[in-house]
């Protein structure tokens, strides 16, 4: 369980229940969570509808997300971009994918996603080659210390306009640390250094609290 202040868990709880209804297909792909190699590492359902809202801003039709799991916020990404719309998403454990290939099969989405299973940055690669390209919308969400090199994939498949968000960036307020031994620190911390010094991206990133403990995300837009 994410360390998380009773009063940030009220809050989530207050907001989700207010603004974020779940359906049961929601409700049973978060709660599948537990059955996955990472449990209770799925967005929030204010988390989710945030991602969702922000595929819709964007006008997003194709998606790509690094990091399936249950397929929790792969499902909120499937509704957003709609009937006509598609989302890739890689996972490394095909134990997690049969896991989010039943809840999005549940959620009446699974035939508007694909899931490829193997190591994220090989499956970005086969996608760039075979010219699967561009996406409006990619959500990076796997493991840290590839972050420098989910968001070069990324770049290789995005065009001008594109939204990336990367998620898990605060770790605690240990990001602000360069001498962390950790290594999911550093693949933010290097990620955050190639974010700056790309002229192509302009970005923020904001710090959160609730359900899932004190994290942030990064919101970047391609602008060229």
């Amino acid at each position: 369980m994410y360390q998380s202040d009773e009063a940030w868990r009220e809050v989530d709880a207050y907001f989700a229940g207010a603004l974020v209804p779940e359906d049961r297909a929601l409700r049973e792909a978060r709660e599948s969570g537990g059955l996955t190699t990472m449990p209770q590492a799925e967005v929030a359902p204010n988390q989710g509808k945030l991602l969702a809202m922000l595929c819709r801003i964007a006008g997003a039709v194709r998606v790509l997300e690094f990091g399936t799991l249950a397929g929790y916020s792969t499902i909120w990404l499937a509704r957003a971009v709609g009937d006509g719309g598609h989302v890739t998403s890689l996972e490394l454990e095909e134990r997690n994918a049969a896991i989010a290939r039943e809840n999005l099969e549940r959620a009446g989405v699974a035939d508007r996603v694909d899931i490829l299973v193997g190591p994220a940055a090989d499956s970005a690669r086969r996608l760039a080659e075979d010219g699967r390209g561009p996406y409006d919308f990619v959500f990076i969400d796997a493991d840290k210390p590839g972050n420098p090199a989910y968001l070069k994939a990324s770049l290789e498949l995005t065009r001008p306009g594109s939204v990336i968000v990367i998620d898990n960036v605060v770790r605690n307020g240990a990001v602000t640390d360069p001498d962390s031994p950790d290594e999911r620190v550093q693949g933010v911390r290097r990620v955050l250094a190639d974010i700056a010094h790309d002229a192509r991206l302009e970005a923020t990133a904001l710090q959160t609290v609730g359900s899932k403990g004190w994290d942030g995300f990064v919101v970047i837009r391609r602008s060229r």
